[in-house]
């Protein structure tokens, strides 16, 4: 792939498909995928597909189609997820506890190695084999482990001012779980998840799925 080459956003949210795609491919014992089947296994038009492969610098050959190894490299390489990274998680409620638990972030490059919270009764405590901390400990550790990325699952109340004391602790990536949009330097890279977002867009496609007309239910459009 050309370094210099701009990768935009939506395929960059795309290449996690493509590359579970793969790693079934893979499982089935297949050495080469076409952009066809990737395209029709997630309902996307195949010039897109190609169109994504061609920007990773991978070549396909005709009739027989992408080296999966490769192809699974490539977005490795790209995404970051050929290195390794350790991670802090700051909150260790039941969100928190829920993401220390989820082994698939070790095999995407996230190697989550402790939590921190403010909570006396959590502190010193464990939660999915890795400890707990004070909140006064993480510049110090920060630094002495080299962290870089950190997931924020604190109440909406204590995000701002916990993200401020992250970004004081020298983390560069935060992963937003709060609804809170945070305010912090241009150089610190934040990507927020919003789960309550995701439960409006999931609830409304219900709503409309079970509205039948005459029932005097209003239609959602």
């Amino acid at each position: 792939m050309n370094p210099n080459q701009v990768i935009s956003l939506p395929m960059i949210k795309r290449l996690p498909l493509y590359f579970r795609v793969l790693e079934k491919v893979e499982e089935q014992g297949a050495l080469t995928v076409s952009s066809a089947v990737i395209a029709e296994e997630l309902g996307l038009e195949p010039v897109q597909v190609r169109k994504d492969l061609a920007a990773l610098g991978v070549v396909g050959q005709p009739r027989i189609g992408f080296e999966v190894s490769k192809l699974m490299g490539a977005i490795r390489a790209l995404l970051g997820w050929d290195n390794s990274r350790d991670v802090f998680i700051i909150g260790a409620g039941n969100l928190g506890a829920a993401l220390a638990g989820y082994n698939v972030f070790k095999s995407h490059g996230m190697n989550i190695v402790a939590a921190f919270d403010t909570d006396p009764e959590k502190i010193g405590q464990e939660i999915h084999g890795k400890m707990i901390f004070d909140m006064e400990r993480l510049w110090e550790l920060v630094h002495r482990m080299h962290v870089h990325i950190g997931i924020l699952t604190v109440p909406v109340d204590a995000a701002q001012r916990t993200a401020e004391l992250m970004v004081n602790a020298g983390i560069r990536a935060i992963w937003n779980f709060t609804p809170v949009k945070l305010t912090v330097p241009e150089n610190i890279v934040v990507e927020r998840v919003d789960l309550l977002a995701s439960l409006a867009v999931l609830t409304r496609g219900l709503r409309k799925l079970l509205d039948v007309p005459g029932t005097g239910e209003a239609k959602i459009e």
